[in-house]
């Protein structure tokens, strides 16, 4: 009876620990393109300064331009970027 209850509460643990998705919106930039790629699916790609350079990038293909909802601002650090603190 016990090994039954560990199986079911091993199998609920399992199933319960899934992948936490990864943020979409670089809050780094203030422009994002809604992109629809020719095989399917979509995807954001937060890489613009401005509406004109994103409606640039986004012409002739299936993308659309919008703001970016979760923009943090000019203090927000770049995706890769690392910030090092001074030690005194």
């Amino acid at each position: 009876m016990r090994i039954l209850a560990l199986t079911f509460l091993t199998i609920g643990l399992v199933t319960a620990a899934e992948q936490a998705p990864a943020q979409t919106y670089d809050p780094a930039f203030p422009v994002c393109a809604h992109v629809v790629p020719w095989g399917g699916g979509s995807f954001e790609d937060c890489t613009y300064y401005t509406m004109a350079q994103c409606a640039a990038s986004a012409s002739g293909r299936a993308a659309q331009c919008q703001l970016n909802p979760f923009y943090a601002g000019a203090a927000a650090p770049r995706q890769g970027e690392r910030r090092y603190r001074r030690g005194y």
